[in-house]
Formats: structure tokens, C-alpha cells, sequence
């Protein structure tokens, strides 16, 4: 497959540009970059140094990827933007790279970004993920596999969002967000589990059990949540969803965010 360039549209010829690539009216598109097999551009698209695309992606109009980071820390090192395969980048999402020699920001595989997102350097989203229009991740948040996060939602730099988790639009997220949990408010509460989200994953019943059976502990438990939460390990070092929060919880930086007051139980 033949690669198609619209005559309007300025390619570096150091670019790397796949097979069946479509660069379309007004795109720019400088040296040091990559771009996978049969991904498609629209217009005006601006793809910077230092950016590798994967195959399959569909880049919509007035997408800036790989402008230099909102860091006063950055000093013009290497560093990189890498978009996975199968993504969809909406009207005016602007993508940053990273801060710190050859550090990445990174959108998984078969993510999907609505019209006006705002990925900052250093952030990390993880693959099948869905921002709605005009979700803002500022520096080094990190966002975990198949998690969906509604419109104009807000994350604070550092805060990290486990997989498989629904934050409601607006939200304001100042907090990390643990796995498999809706958080929604502001500043964001969690509600609950995301029951509609793990039943379209493929949780089964039995697994959607253990995960409302471990919060409730955590929840509802005497203990502060890092003790109960080593007691839990102590107890079930066999249990994956268990060793998954044990995980999570090594590398937070900003702190779990609270039940809401009055919630109901993780799940019906």
C-alpha cells in the first residue's frame, strides 16, 4: 500500500512513515518521528519531533502531538510522546512529551480521545482507555487500563487512577483512585464500585464478590488502610485482587481518595 500525502501537507523527509499511511491537508510533520502502517491523519494535524505513532491509529483535525512540556524543570533534553496502535486522538487534543532525558508520555493501545483532551508531560495512560471531551491529566498522572473518565474531569499532577475505574464528568481528582472504583466529585469522592464497567470487562460474579468483600473490609475495618491493607496480604497471599491494591498502594503519592460520607456498599 502506497503512502498518501495531500500536496498541501509538509513531511520531513526524515520521517518514518508507514505502509498505507494518509497525511492529509495542512499536517506538518518534522523529522524525528514515527508513524505506524496504515494510520490516518485529517487536516492541520502537527506532529513534532520525538513522537512515534502505532499502526492503525486515526488522528482527527488540529491534533498537536509532541510540543515541548508546561515544565519550567525542562531544559530541552530527549524525550519522547509514544501513541500505541489502534488509537483515536479526536479534534484538538494536544498531546505533550515528556520531562527528564528520554522519559515518555505514553497512550496505550485502543485508547480513545474525545475533542479537547489535555495529556501534560510525563503522563501515562494505559490501553482501551475512553477521555471524553476536554479531560485534563496534568504532569506524571497516570491513568490504568480501561478506565473511563467523563467530561471535562480534571486530574492533579501525580495522582494515579487504577484500572478498570470510572470517574464521573467534572470531577475534580486531587487524589489517587484505586482499582475497579466510580469516584465522581469535587473534590472526587468514590461511590462505589464501577459494577456497570467490571460486568461489560468480563468480571465474573464470583470476582465482582472478592472486590466488594475486600473494600468493605477496607472500608468498614478498625485498622488504618495501609495496615489493613499488609493485614490482607498476610492473610490472602494468594489473592490477585488483593496483591493488586498492595501494589497500588506502594507507589501512591497523593493519597487514597475517601468514601463518600453516605455511600451505598461497593455492590449490591
Amino acid at each position: 500500500m502506497s503512502v498518501q500525502v495531500h500536496p498541501t501537507a509538509v513531511v520531513s523527509s526524515e520521517a518514518e512513515i508507514g505502509e498505507g499511511v494518509v497525511i492529509g491537508p495542512y499536517c506538518v510533520i518534522d523529522g524525528k518521528v514515527s508513524i505506524g502502517d496504515g494510520t490516518v491523519l485529517e487536516s492541520f494535524v502537527r506532529v513534532c519531533d520525538y513522537v512515534k505513532i502505532g499502526p492503525r491509529c486515526r488522528i482527527y483535525d488540529h491534533v498537536t502531538l509532541g510540543r515541548d512540556p508546561q515544565d519550567f524543570g525542562f531544559k530541552g533534553e530527549e524525550s519522547w510522546v509514544r501513541i500505541g496502535a489502534d488509537v483515536v486522538i479526536r479534534e484538538n487534543v494536544t498531546v505533550h512529551r515528556a520531562s527528564g532525558e528520554g522519559n515518555e508520555t505514553v497512550v496505550g493501545d485502543g485508547t480513545y480521545l474525545m475533542e479537547g483532551c489535555h495529556l501534560g508531560h510525563n503522563v501515562r495512560v494505559g490501553a482501551h482507555c475512553v477521555l471524553a471531551n476536554k479531560v485534563g491529566l496534568a504532569g506524571y498522572s497516570t491513568v490504568g487500563d480501561r478506565v473511563t473518565i467523563g467530561g471535562m474531569a480534571g486530574v492533579h499532577q501525580f495522582v494515579s487512577i487504577g484500572r478498570s475505574c470510572m470517574i464521573g464528568g467534572l470531577s475534580k481528582v486531587v487524589k489517587d483512585v484505586p482499582p475497579f472504583c466510580l469516584a465522581d466529585g469535587r473534590p472526587a469522592r468514590i461511590h462505589g464500585l464501577n459494577k456497570v464497567g467490571l460486568r461489560r470487562q468480563g468480571f465474573s460474579a464470583e470476582d465482582r464478590s472478592r472486590i466488594r468483600g475486600i473494600y468493605d473490609e477496607l472500608r468498614t475495618g478498625s485498622l488504618p488502610l495501609r495496615e489493613a491493607l499488609r493485614s490482607l496480604g498476610e492473610r490472602f497471599p494468594d489473592d490477585r485482587f488483593v496483591m493488586e491494591l498492595l501494589e497500588f498502594m506502594g507507589r501512591c503519592r497523593r493519597g487514597w481518595t475517601p468514601w463518600a460520607h453516605r455511600c451505598d456498599s461497593p455492590e449490591e
